[in-house]
């Protein structure tokens, strides 16, 4: 018999026979990017751009100076000439975002090696009003990471030294360029893992992570980053380092000013140091691969699941069958798990806990209820490592599969759990035949991630998107940036999710921090409150 289907009478009749196993841990397409100048002259024509996504042109701030000379000199003097790159290959790559849907022009990318060299540069940025743009691995897809003009690129990757551990309270402290994936390594070695795990955790690094509040794939049972991190450090736009790298789990002391800079994509200050909270590594982990065949029996899963798993609960994902589908067809060596039906959803659970017979029992008491109340058509456990990280590769790989399929239009939402699928099926309705709408995300913490896969990048698709997708989020109260940011893609569309006072008092908060606006320009807050002067 397959080892890979536990069909429905064997849940049924024989769910002890369930395996439960300790784990132990294309063509790029983008819409062209036009510059539209104006005027002659000037060394840097590019005063407007239009972007793919983005509905209103952007005006490069005349109050930024353009990169010289003396500038290049000055930074090769800092960091040394092979940390200072105008390479048109290396920049090329740079400039441009892993979706290929935002580009910049930067002609300078720096690698500053520890905090007091990205002072330095920042100090003399802000004399000179040379516009910056953070840089981590550059995996974000709102166009928070990449230059929109001619910023210069300030990369972290070269500040990579993990500088303390505390194997007694699990505190790691490191710099903002580990990448999140060999800090995951690290921890497994320890015995203990990162409360943060993400698709592109290959790619990107803590300091970016922590810089967009990333969310990830297990929020459900370890929260987000505002809770898990414990400090940070951080250099003003004027090169104050602000040191709020505390390592206690509890400090009252005045305002808790490190929540500023988590979440806020670079705009107010560059973080450069990390003290994170990890939990222990636990011996029992289980994942289960299941078939819904509709949303409410996926909500009400979702709803037992916490209150018959509880504290073993570690990750509740979900996709719909347009995602499954793009998944098979575009991702080499990708078996369906369930391939005796078409299912509409699918569900994936992981359960993380100490007791294996206990979490074991727990799990199949869950797989049994459920299959009994019709909740689940059909399921399969993982036996052994292999097949766990085969239905993960399921799950991450929706993003993959869908830039391989073509164009497409991305959407990052927090919705009430009852609600979010509608909006998936509104939009099928809206778009007919002209598009392909798929919905996955993290079903535990409300998180949809819609998208919108079409032959074409077509401004006739795009304006039966938005802004109706954000009409709609605001008026179920749901939130038009979950965990991706806002970036260049949302930032004029902040008042969907924020009130007029609240967006005022951040633009006050970025004029103090910022005066003249240097830290990653034309990103997060709406471009009417960004000043000139």
């Amino acid at each position: 018999m397959d080892k890979y289907k536990v069909t429905h009478r064997l849940l049924k009749q024989s769910i002890k026979s369930l395996v439960n196993r300790q784990l132990t841990s294309n063509n790029p397409i983008y819409r062209s990017i036009s510059a539209l100048p104006l005027g002659s002259g000037g060394r840097n024509p590019q005063l407007y751009r239009s972007f793919g996504s983005l509905a209103t042109k952007v005006e490069r701030n005349p109050s930024f100076s353009s990169l010289n000379s003396d500038d290049v000199s000055y930074f090769k003097g800092v960091l040394g000439e092979n940390n200072v790159v105008q390479d048109e290959d290396r920049l090329e790559t740079a400039n441009i975002d892993w979706m290929h849907k935002y580009k910049g022009s930067s002609k300078l990318l720096l690698f500053p090696r520890n905090t007091e060299e990205v002072s330095k540069i920042l100090e003399y940025c802000n004399s000179r009003r040379l516009a910056v743009v953070p840089q981590g691995g550059n995996t974000g897809l709102v166009g928070g990471s990449v230059p929109v003009f001619d910023e210069v690129i300030i990369n972290a990757g070269s500040m990579n030294k993990i500088i303390a551990f505390d194997k007694v309270s699990g505190i790691l402290v490191c710099e903002a360029g580990c990448i999140l994936e060999n800090l995951i390594s690290y921890l497994d070695n320890q015995g203990f893992i990162m409360p943060l795990d993400l698709g592109a955790k290959g790619s990107c690094q803590i300091g970016g992570n922590v810089s967009t509040n990333a969310g990830g794939l297990r929020l459900v049972r370890y929260g987000s980053l505002h809770g898990n991190v414990l400090g940070l450090e951080a250099v003003l736009a004027n090169g104050d380092v602000l040191d709020m790298l505390g390592t206690l789990r509890k400090d009252n002391t005045g305002y808790d000013l490190k929540h500023l800079f988590i979440g806020s994509e670079g705009s107010l200050g560059i973080v450069t140091k990390v003290s994170i909270l990890t939990p222990p590594k636990l011996s029992s982990v289980n994942i289960a691969f299941l078939a819904c065949e509709d949303y409410l029996s996926c909500q009400k899963l979702l709803s037992e699941a916490k209150r018959k798993l509880g504290e073993i609960l570690s990750a509740f994902e979900f996709l719909d069958s347009h995602a499954m589908d793009l998944v098979l067809n575009h991702l080499e060596g990708v078996r369906n798990p369930l391939p005796s039906a078409v299912h509409n959803f699918y569900v994936l659970i992981e359960t993380t806990g100490s007791d294996e017979s206990y979490d074991k029992e727990k799990l199949e008491a869950f797989l049994l209820h459920s299959m009994e109340s019709g909740l689940i058509s059909d399921g399969v456990l993982a036996q052994d490592i292999n097949q766990a990280s085969s239905f993960w590769r399921i799950r991450e790989g929706v993003p993959e599969a869908l830039m391989r399929a073509g164009p497409v239009y991305k959407y990052d939402l927090s919705i009430p759990v009852e609600k979010m699928y509608s909006l998936v099926e509104e939009m099928r309705l809206r778009l007919g035949q002209s598009a392909n709408v798929v919905g996955y995300g993290h079903l535990g913490d409300g998180n949809l991630h819609l998208n919108v896969s079409a032959p074409r990048y077509d401004d006739k698709i795009l304006a039966q998107i938005e802004p109706y997708v954000y009409e709609w989020t605001s008026k179920h109260r749901g939130s038009i940036s979950a965990e991706h940011g806002l970036g260049l893609m949302k930032a004029n569309e902040i008042f969907y999710s924020k009130s007029h006072e609240t967006v005022q008092l951040m633009a006050s908060i970025k004029k103090l921090l910022d005066p003249h606006g240097i830290l990653n320009p034309y990103k997060v807050l709406p471009h009417s409150l960004c000043s000139y002067s």
